[in-house]
């Protein structure tokens, strides 16, 4: 068996537009910039596409030093993207979920932008460089125990910025390939792997047979996959014109749920030296239990 990284993608706004890479350096908390920032309505909880579709259009661009945002019918936002935040001014805390984290505030100006595009007041943040995000501990540890012989650099304890639960998102191309079967079997369109928003794309293994990797090693870097990813009505939404419809997870539903929700992908963790870099075409060794 050949696997090999198809792609590789980040997401720098939460819920906003992914860019493509031919590589992406990798730390604890995923690969770098990967939903770094996020937007957050007046009373620091966090927007997605669940309630606002229309964050798909917003396209994001890694340019030099700064993140660049482009939507219809607005100026480009230009944000620089590596700039040490040492002013409590602009600290302030925010709402992911269930968790609660330090964040900076982009100013008087992205915020316009954002209330502008979407209709109501909101303000553009990205992640406190002190901020602690920890991916659920349960999850990891029942991982730990369940696979000893693969748990070695493997942390209890993962720091991730915003993404919904866990520092990275796997997906497998031939499971894209056997859902768009199913989808045109059934007279729809097929679609591209931006409406479930990996980071890391597989070539490679049989269709869904990600749901039995234990463990990905790429070089010097390991991935833990350690739960399934329960899919919401996201993948709906079309990612290029922000209509909300029924497919995939109509067709999904007839196959892919379990006692969880309906699964696509599968969260990782990830332990890699410092400086690691993944690239397009890397080779993966896979780890499998059936």
């Amino acid at each position: 068996m050949s696997i090999t990284i198809s792609g590789l993608f980040v997401y720098p706004i939460k819920s906003c537009g992914g860019v493509s890479l031919r590589e992406s350096e990798l730390g604890e908390g995923g690969l770098r910039y990967d939903r770094n920032w996020m937007v957050v309505d007046a009373d620091g909880k966090f927007l997605t596409q669940r309630s606002h579709p229309k964050m798909a259009l917003v396209r994001t661009e890694l340019k030099f030093s700064e993140l660049v945002i482009r939507a219809p019918g607005m100026l480009r936002l230009d944000i620089l993207r590596d700039v040490i935040e040492d002013d409590d001014s602009v600290k302030v805390r925010v709402k992911v979920w269930r968790d609660e984290v330090d964040a900076v505030d982009e100013g008087d100006l992205a915020a316009h932008w954002f209330s502008t595009f979407l209709g109501e007041p909101c303000r553009l943040v990205k992640i406190h460089p002190d901020a602690r995000r920890i991916a659920d501990v349960a999850r990891v540890d029942a991982w730990l125990e369940a696979h000893p012989e693969e748990a070695e650099g493997i942390a209890r304890e993962n720091v991730y910025a915003f993404a919904d639960g866990f520092p990275i998102l796997v997906a497998n191309q031939q499971s894209l390939e056997d859902l768009n079967g199913r989808l045109r079997d059934g007279g729809h369109a097929p679609i591209a792997h931006d409406r479930f928003r990996p980071n890391i794309v597989l070539n490679g293994l049989d269709a869904f047979d990600e749901d039995y990797v234990v463990r990905l090693t790429i070089g010097d870097v390991s991935l833990a996959l350690v739960k399934p990813c329960t899919r919401c009505e996201v993948p709906n939404t079309d990612q290029h014109t922000g209509d909300v419809g029924v497919e995939p997870m109509g067709t999904l539903s007839g196959f892919r749920s379990h006692d969880i929700g309906i699964t696509y992908g599968v969260n990782a963790v990830v332990s890699a030296p410092a400086g690691a870099v993944l690239k397009v075409g890397d080779s993966v060794e896979a780890a499998l239990n059936f």
